[in-house]
């Protein structure tokens, strides 16, 4: 009955998703984006399911990413990629600050 219960306030998809939250300043969002559209790290052959581009209302230099996972393990893998072939190589890296990272579990969404 519980679970039942959980089902519904969880939105449908959501359960057992796992977000890896990205955050870091940017010099100019069109050419982070071109970047970003390259995907050169293969998003959804690594387990992405979706993902969300955030900026704030008050700092357009300024990039929010939500990568959606079904596992733990697939964010926790693609963030150590994400590391060590993007984030410790300045050349290679779209970000002018220190990337912010973290993952997390949805455990509710409701849709009104």
């Amino acid at each position: 009955m519980l679970a039942l219960a959980l089902a519904g306030q969880l939105g449908e998809g959501t359960t057992g998703v796992h977000v890896l939250k990205i955050e870091y300043p940017i010099a100019d969002y069109d050419s982070w984006k071109a970047a970003f559209d390259r995907d050169a790290l293969d998003r959804e052959g690594s387990g992405v399911r979706r993902y969300r581009i955030l900026r704030p209302t008050d700092d357009p230099a300024y990039v929010l990413i939500d990568l959606d996972f079904d596992e733990a393990s697939e964010a926790e893998a693609y963030l150590g990629v994400l590391r060590r072939a993007v984030y410790s190589s300045q050349q290679a890296s779209p970000a002018s600050g220190e990337p912010q990272t973290r993952i997390v579990e949805v455990v509710e969404a409701r849709e009104y």
